[in-house]
């Protein structure tokens, strides 16, 4: 039962990170055995933002270990934020949040998008970016939406 509580507490201090639902993909490199290298387009939803979507298009390493899961996927990404409704923050936001993370290789390589308040402009900036255990990568794309009011339709 303690295992149990304590599995839960940790679940429940995890900070909450969306899910991508997968767009469409496009095949780049084919191959005779096992899945095609592709780059996938994918949409996820700020969890801590209503009324923002992001879509994120990124490389997947197709072949035999592309298909078992132990290829390591390119560290080029692209990223567009739109708003799709009215803005409105769901807790206090923190400069860096975390707002996605996807694993990128067998261990030691993620992908994943933060999301940064630029108060004097009133504007959220998104960045996505690949990071290794040992060594990172510079390669990044960013993505800025204004927060506006939503018009309602008539």
């Amino acid at each position: 039962m303690r295992v149990a509580k304590g599995l839960l507490g940790l679940l429940l201090m995890m900070p909450l990170l969306a899910s991508a639902e997968e767009i469409g993909q496009v095949s780049t490199v084919f191959k005779f055995v096992g899945p095609n290298d592709r780059i996938v387009v994918e949409a996820f939803d700020d969890p801590k933002v209503e009324g923002v979507t992001c879509y994120l298009s990124r490389a997947k390493t197709g072949g035999v270990k592309g298909g078992l899961g132990l290829a390591e996927d390119r560290a080029e990404a692209s990223i567009a934020c739109r708003q799709v409704g009215p803005i409105s923050f769901k807790g206090e936001l923190k400069d860096g949040d975390e707002v996605f993370k996807e694993r990128t290789s067998l261990v030691f390589k993620t992908m994943q998008v933060v999301r940064f308040l630029d108060k004097k402009r009133n504007t959220l900036v998104y960045l996505v970016y690949s990071d290794r255990v040992i060594e990172g990568s510079p390669q990044n794309a960013v993505t800025a939406i204004p927060i506006l009011p939503w018009a309602q339709a008539q």
